[in-house]
């Protein structure tokens, strides 16, 4: 199911152009060349997925780089985003035809076939150009460590937010002293905000964009919520199945309320009706490119915390050393040394409404006057992610399979506890079933990498 408006891509291109590669092709996005660039004695082969806005700062990230280094010539490609950059990736580690720098979300590493198709980080390279593990948030540097290697260096963290307009709060009373949306700890809290700013909302227009028929989104919001109540998918080894029906029906009754109450229409083009003054949308935080050049007067907060601890979905782009099997020397240390750089210099990446992972980025000031990012900063203490398994991440199969699911409990097509147990029933087959991706036959796993 696609998304029926703005959607992340759509969002990126609205940002500043979007790039489409063929299926299993690439454009280079980048100012390499076939031969080492003047002066260069050394080339990193860099993969990544971004483009539109992205794209744009990661370029201004990498020719920083090259200024920088020129020592260093980097060979940058951006491929498709989704199951066919995994694909490709993964053909390329399994043939050792691989990059020596690539770019993955942390979600799908744990699938990668880690130690077959990826390779570790040398950490005290990192450390030789001043990334280190004490400059992360605890959890989600251990994201990246499987067997007590690390084998992803996070980049940012991307969230889901509560957008809302400033104006048309502030019109409903809903707007606190310091000009931010009133706090809102309860569901009951949640749906009288929503009650008020209806009345303050302009005919023809929803109240809230929830992206209800969408699965991705769908199983994002489902992720966070569910996440507040404390709720586990598998035990620590991912051996059992600890999914909890009850909390998870409590969590469907919620997202379906939106639309039975009114709030919410299904279908709805969320983003452009934000735009057009809807008070409120739960988007990506992507969507900070689009809305500040809307010249909206907005804010953005983690989603609420609405069944008591504070928790919003998030995943996190990150660097990734794709397998060669004579990884090493001169261009594995310019591997290192590029992406230690770019962790470093992230302010520029902050500007598309990602959230650092470097946390001194956080602490300076340039950073702290980035509007709306220096209201949602605090949502890297509080990261709502999928669990730690091999289907699992970004377009993963997870999300293919159990979205559609969470969808059909919020357009009604089936009831929240039902829903709950189908859920269930669905994580226990995928947690029985077997990871294509074993390094030997990642041609076959395309879809779940």
């Amino acid at each position: 199911m696609g998304r029926p408006d703005l959607s992340r891509r759509r969002l990126l291109a609205a940002a500043g152009g979007l790039t489409v590669a063929g299926s299993f092709g690439f454009a280079a996005l980048g100012t390499g060349a076939d031969a080492l660039a003047s002066g260069a004695d050394t080339r990193v082969r860099y993969w990544n997925l971004f483009s539109g806005g992205d794209g744009y700062n990661m370029i201004a990230m990498l020719d920083a780089f090259r200024e920088d280094n020129p020592g260093i010539d980097v060979k940058d490609s951006t491929l498709q985003w989704g199951s066919p950059f995994y694909t490709k990736l993964a053909m390329a580690a399994a043939g050792n035809r691989a990059p020596d720098l690539g770019v993955m979300h942390m979600g799908r590493v744990t699938g990668f076939s880690p130690g077959r198709l990826l390779d570790p980080w040398d950490v005290r390279l990192l450390a030789k150009y001043g990334v280190r593990e004490a400059d992360f948030t605890p959890a989600l540097w251990k994201r990246g460590v499987i067997d007590g290697k690390l084998y992803a260096l996070p980049l940012d963290i991307h969230v889901q937010l509560c957008f809302y307009r400033k104006d048309v709060l502030k019109k409903a009373g809903l707007l606190g002293a310091d000009g931010r949306m009133v706090p809102v700890t309860s569901t009951d809290e949640w749906f009288d905000v929503l009650k008020e700013a209806k009345k303050a909302t302009k005919k023809g227009l929803q109240t809230l964009g929830v992206h209800a028929n969408d699965q991705n989104f769908m199983w994002w919001f489902f992720v966070a919520f569910y996440t507040q109540l404390g709720g586990t998918y598998f035990n620590d080894a991912a051996t059992e199945v600890t999914f909890d029906t009850d909390k998870a029906t409590e969590v469907l009754e919620f997202l379906r309320r939106h639309v039975t109450d009114g709030y919410s229409t299904a279908g709805a083009a969320d983003g452009e009706q934000f735009i057009n003054g809807a008070p409120f949308t739960w988007e990506g935080n992507w969507s900070v490119p689009v809305f500040s050049g809307a010249e909206l007067d907005y804010g953005a907060t983690p989603l609420p915390p609405v069944f008591g601890e504070q928790a919003t979905h998030a995943e996190s782009h990150s660097f990734v050393l794709p397998h060669q099997s004579e990884r090493g020397g001169a261009t594995n240390e310019a591997a290192h040394r590029l992406a230690a750089y770019v962790v470093q210099h992230a302010q520029q990446w902050a500007a598309g409404g990602h959230i650092p992972a470097y946390t001194p980025t956080l602490s300076t000031a340039a950073y702290k006057k980035l509007s709306p990012q220096n209201e949602y900063a605090s949502a890297m203490d509080h990261q709502a992610t999928e669990p730690k398994v091999w289907f699992a991440g970004s377009t993963g199969i997870l999300a293919q399979r159990v979205g559609p699911i969470v969808v059909s409990s919020t357009m009604g097509s089936a009831k929240p506890d039902a829903t709950a147990r189908r859920m269930k029933g669905m994580l226990t087959e995928l947690l029985a079933s077997k990871n294509p991706m074993d390094g030997r036959t990642a041609a076959q796993g395309g879809a779940v990498a």
